[in-house]
């Protein structure tokens, strides 16, 4: 069970069941030394075989089944098994050597097993109930296990074959070690394991096709990271100038690739350089693998298919990641703290900043670009359009601790709201900042960017650390910004960890949007998902690189226990048995359905940490039950889907991972493209073609995402009065929607630029009344709606009428 759920070992080049019944026999002779007895149970002997493929030193020597009685070994046996030795990686036989059983056993494969047989002792000695769940029940396949999956083409390559098929070793396991030992020279320390597997006999193979049909199926290739700062490192330093020998080796295997450089420490060396910009070193490794294979194989690039960059259009505009604007937001970030801190003309100077953004962390999907009117040099390029609306970003303040604050909350906020007036005069006073007093906070537009200011109330947060009724004493903005707090130190402490998880957070942030779950699964509750699966990785290594995080990602979600497990997230290893007990306790009790069917259990999807044992801060009242559910089936076809593409690598159906069906839905509304707020964050254009089109609408003429070519021949006051921070019609629109039709229907929106909205019923229709009533009375519905978005909504379809109730 342990070598099926791990397809690469058990395969023609590593274990079956004779071998692993051999390898056991070999454990229990005598002559062995005897490493089980009769007092050990199935598990015991299991974590002793395991033990003794990643450990020991006997397969150095081969193993070799002594023959019973008192045979000597004379020097012909000695030397057929040293020449048996040197011919092949792994031995297994008698004393004579005449006959390897392990024959098949290619190098890599067997590198293989010592790991996995590794990271399972690990797993035994870490995971809960000896790890059987992750030793016995999960899947360790290709996609999952390496962070870089590759195949190669090569049907009809003459190469492969050209030392014939009748040598003492097949042509295409010839052809195997070749690749293996290639990539091994050209990764480097890049990669701590390589595996190299062809199953070139296809299943539907016939014995009357000869060899003709067996290069159908590509290649496979693995490669497992050491480390991410060697797998992202843009030069490879080879020999030095004097040593001649060496460095013609090197310009030999490297080619064009090789130049002799001189270095910082005056160093004259051989040396390779792999230019990329910064956000797109995870493609190194690509590009070192297809100069190697290409140069050494005469392979061509279209033959090369690595799994690396497939994913990257969802997160980006065209070429560009936007994700590069992350460093100058900082900086205009750091210019803001400084310049708050130095405020002395309030009645209480500002204590702390604190950044809560996920731009910050580097998890969000699009990070805002820096904006020309935006407390910037007022420049527009003329070639690009100006956005008329402004991302804002967050930012908590603390003032010095004073007596003097009301009591009454609602008081609080006024103050909150009167101390934030004064700081947005003081800056404007002092640096000429432009500041725009809001509902929501203070915004300051500075460096191209806008900083929503919002102040957290020192009464606030010495109430809300405490227990009991006194917590209910703080208010929700409070409590809010204090979780908030909380959460984005933690995860701006992970993501200097694991520089992979901000790309992997972004990756499963721009899934559950594409799939209509942004009302349901929240920005911070993927990160802490997504947080799991780093710290708690085994049976893998945590994984380095974004499309084997993103897949382990969609498998965990579908795959967890979530009615009787709660998810615990242990980013800085804090909690105690006592904490641990207190979060099963809360568990247990939100689990106690006496009086709620199993459809009511609040919250369904119970996420853990140091700063909220209840799970009440990011899924208290989203997802349900039943959208967990559809959450997690979503989750299972994608998973499977991608699956298929990492070993296939089927191109065009990469966008199929982040295309929802529409027809899944009750009822679907179209939106106007050219009204989102960012349309150039649209992946795909949605249509339907099914059900009754209900309503139809123009495109208002009041709103425009860009700035015109009226307002752009204005002068800067007027443009920069044009501009508006954190608006968004989308989320109006569904606030609208909410408020109006309550507890009529369920609505499924894309909050990242999706311009569909997927509705279904929440209230069954009569059996009293006639079903093309009922229609009529859904479609005076769906009109309304329409009426509520006009000239924001283009159609509205509807698809399935509501269920028959009693």
């Amino acid at each position: 069970i342990w070598a099926r759920h791990r397809s690469s070992l058990y395969s023609h080049d590593c274990l079956n069941g004779y071998l692993i019944a051999v390898l056991l026999s070999y454990l229990v002779a005598k002559s062995s030394g005897g490493f089980f007895n009769k007092s050990m149970n199935a598990m015991q002997i299991f974590r002793v075989t395991l033990d003794f493929i990643a450990n020991s030193k006997s397969w150095e020597k081969g193993l070799i089944f002594q023959a019973q009685g008192d045979h000597q070994t004379v020097k012909a046996e000695l030397k057929e098994r040293k020449q048996c030795l040197q011919s092949f990686p792994v031995v297994i036989s008698d004393q004579s050597a005449n006959f390897n059983l392990a024959f098949r056993n290619s190098k890599s494969s067997f590198v293989e097993l010592q790991a996995e047989a590794s990271a399972t002792l690990d797993c035994i000695q870490k995971c809960r109930d000896n790890g059987f769940e992750e030793v016995f029940l999960t899947k360790c396949d290709f996609p999952a296990k390496y962070d870089y999956c590759m195949r190669l083409n090569l049907k009809g390559n003459s190469s492969v074959s050209a030392s014939g098929y009748c040598g003492d070793n097949e042509c295409w396991r010839m052809y195997e070690a070749k690749v293996h030992s290639l990539l091994l020279q050209g990764l480097g320390d890049r990669a701590n394991l390589v595996r190299v597997i062809w199953r070139n006999w296809p299943k539907e193979y016939h014995v009357e096709d000869g060899f003709s049909s067996l290069d159908k199926e590509p290649l496979l290739i693995g490669v497992a990271l050491s480390s991410l700062e060697k797998a992202f490192r843009l030069v490879d330093i080879g020999p030095n100038a004097e040593q001649k020998e060496e460095a013609a080796k090197f310009r030999k295997f490297w080619g064009e690739k090789s130049e002799l450089r001189r270095f910082k420490d005056g160093t004259i060396a051989e040396s390779t350089v792999w230019e990329c910009k910064q956000w797109e070193r995870h493609l190194i490794v690509k590009k070192i693998t297809e100069h190697v294979l290409s140069r050494h194989l005469s392979l061509t690039k279209e033959s090369i298919a690595v799994t690396a960059d497939q994913l990257d259009f969802s997160l980006g505009y065209g070429d560009a990641d936007p994700i590069s604007f992350t460093g100058s937001l900082l900086e205009a970030y750091e210019v803001l703290a400084k310049r708050l801190r130095l405020l002395d003309d309030i009645p209480l100077r500002v204590s702390s900043v604190q950044p809560l953004d996920p731009a910050f962390r580097c998890t969000a999907v699009f990070p805002p670009e820096p904006h020309p009117l935006a407390g910037g040099k007022g420049l527009i390029p003329k070639s690009k359009k100006a956005p008329r609306c402004i991302q804002p970003v967050d930012v908590m303040i603390q003032l010095e601790g004073s007596g003097n604050w009301p009591m009454d909350e609602v008081a609080t906020e006024k103050t909150k709201a009167a101390f934030l007036l004064k700081i947005g005069e003081s800056l404007q006073d002092h640096w000429d900042m432009s500041c725009i007093a809001t509902e929501d906070g203070l915004d300051v537009l500075l460096s191209g960017y806008a900083f929503r200011l919002k102040i957290l109330h020192e009464r606030g947060l010495s109430l809300v650390k405490k227990l009991g009724h006194q917590a209910k004493r703080v208010s929700s903005e409070d409590k809010k910004l204090f979780l908030q707090s909380q959460h984005s130190s933690m995860i701006n402490g992970l993501q200097g960890r694991y520089p992979i998880y901000g790309p992997v957070v972004r990756l499963a942030k721009r899934w559950a949007a594409s799939h209509l779950f942004s009302a349901c699964l929240g920005s911070e509750a993927i990160e802490l998902l997504v947080a799991y699966l780093f710290l708690n990785p085994l049976p893998f290594r945590s994984p380095s690189s974004r499309i084997t995080g993103f897949l382990r990602f969609l498998r965990f979600l579908s795959d967890y226990d979530w009615n009787f497990s709660p998810l615990v997230i242990d980013i800085n290893s804090d909690l105690t048995a006592d904490d641990a007990k207190e979060i099963n306790e809360h568990f247990m009790s939100s689990r106690r359905a006496d009086d709620q069917s199993p459809n009511d259990l609040i919250p369904a999807m119970f996420l853990a940490t140091t700063y909220d044992k209840s799970s009440e801060a990011w899924t208290a009242s989203s997802p349900t039950p039943l959208e967990l559910k559809r959450l997690a089936a979503y989750a299972r076809s994608s998973a499977n889907l991608l699956t298929r593409l990492i070993v296939e690598n089927d191109s065009p159906r990469w966008e199929c991972l982040l295309r929802t069906p529409l027809n899944n839905y009750d009822a679907v509304i179209l939106l106007h493209r050219e009204r989102l707020v960012y349309p150039q964050r649209l992946l795909f254009p949605s249509e339907i073609k099914e059900g009754t089109c209900v309503a139809r609408g123009n495109a208002s003429k009041d709103f425009s995402p860009f700035l015109g070519p009226k307002d752009m021949k204005r002068n800067l006051d007027i443009m920069k009065s044009k501009l508006m921070v954190g608006f968004d019609p989308l989320q109006c629109y569904l606030v609208d929607l909410e408020g109006g039709f309550p507890k009529t229907f369920k609505l499924w929106c894309d909050s990242l630029g999706g311009d569909a909205i997927g509705i279904t019923w929440t209230k069954p229709a009569s059996k009293k009344r006639d079903r093309e009533d009922d229609n009529k009375d859904v479609k005076d519905v769906l009109k309304a709606v329409g009426e509520a978005g006009k000239g924001f909504v283009r159609s509205i379809h509807l698809l399935k009428a509501p269920r028959l109730g009693n």
